[in-house]
Parts: structure tokens; sequence; C-alpha cells
């Protein structure tokens, strides 16, 4: 319970902790929001990491010179797509270790035939889309080596799919970040950017089901 709350309080306060961080322990700051970003990437079971906030309140800290941009972008992208690649990987290996039977209550073969389909028909866009999407963008790349996406097009996407991610996100808190409208508000942003991604991907969810319904 502890945990659960220190996380909650650490998401939406995120400005105030970074900058204490920066403030103690200055350059290290960069090696933590790599490790944020790539753990919450690229091991399935921390999709409860801050994304879209951090990278929103990292570009805030640029624009108020506390750290460097390009430096920051740089370490994000590598952090981002090395963390996909990984997921991936986990997926790829431990998918047919785990559902080593052709069929069983672990494992259905049509509905992994079905799986690998559409990952090589819809998986790029979905690799990118799912940046965008809390818990999605780190469960799809499990997924997606789970199913077996041909990796060189899982690799494409994944950079395409970080770079937008990164540098939009990054640049968008470091050019408004500063401005008083969001630093009143940027609770409520962060709520935002949490909340409101996780409904698309929920509407989206529930218009496919019923579709194939």
């Amino acid at each position: 319970m502890e945990l659960i709350t220190f996380l909650i309080d650490f998401i939406l306060n995120i400005d105030e902790h970074l900058a204490s961080f920066v403030a103690a322990y200055g350059t290290w700051v960069y090696a933590l929001i790599f490790l944020i970003v790539f753990v919450e990437t690229g091991l399935v079971v921390m999709p409860f990491l801050p994304g879209d906030s951090l990278l929103f309140v990292v570009g805030t800290m640029c624009g108020a010179g506390l750290m460097d941009l390009h430096l920051t972008i740089i370490l994000l992208l590598i952090a981002a797509i090395a963390g996909d690649q990984v997921n991936y990987t986990i997926g790829r290996y431990f998918g047919p270790k785990v559902f080593q039977w052709e069929q069983s209550r672990f494992f259905n073969k049509r509905a992994f035939n079905q799986a690998h389909e559409f990952y090589e028909r819809y998986g790029g866009i979905t690799i990118i889309l799912a940046r965008f999407l809390p818990f999605v963008r780190t469960f799809a790349p499990f997924v997606a080596g789970v199913a077996e996406m041909n990796r060189a097009k899982f690799t494409l996407y994944n950079i395409i799919g970080a770079f937008i991610w990164v540098v939009g996100i990054t640049l968008a808190g470091y050019f408004f970040g500063n401005l008083s409208f969001v630093q009143n508000n940027l609770e409520k942003i962060i709520w935002a950017l949490i909340i409101v991604p996780g409904l698309i991907a929920m509407y989206g969810a529930w218009k496919t089901r019923r579709a194939a319904g």
C-alpha cells in the first residue's frame, strides 16, 4: 500500500521530485530518466511507471534551463527504443517456452495464428500508437514478440514510434511547460496524459470487439 501511495505521489508531483533530484544529485538525473523510460517500456511487469508525464516534465525542465534538451532527447530515444527491443525479445524467447504444446489450457494454436497475422498486417501502426497509451505501450512489444512479428518490421516501427513519442511530448513540455497556465494546472494535465489515452484505448478495444461480435 505504501508503494502504491508513493508511486501515485511521484507521478502526480513528478516535477517537484525531479527538481529535488537535480538539486541533490545534478547530472545523475539523466541516468534516472533513462532508467525509468527503459524499465517502463522494457519490462512487461512495470507498466505503472510514468511515461508521458515524465517526458513532458523533463521537457519543461529543459525549457527552464535545468537540463540539456539535446542530451535529454538522445538518452530518452535510446531508452525507449532499447526498452521495446528488450520487451519484444523477451516475448519472442519466452512465448514458445511457455506455450510449448500445440493445444493446451495455456496455448491455443488458432489464437496464436490470429495474433501473428494481426501483427504482421497491423503491427506497425499498433507499435506506433501504443507509445501514447499507458500500459498498452508496455505490453504491445511483448505481445508482438510472442506473436512472432517480423523483427525487422518491428524495429522500424519501434524507432518511428519512439521518435514521435519522445520528441513530440518532450518538445511540448519544452515550449509550453513553463507557461503560467500550464504550471497552475500541471496536475490536471498529468491526469489528462494518464486518463485520456487510456479511455481512447478502451473505446478502441470495445469498438473492435463489438465489430467482431
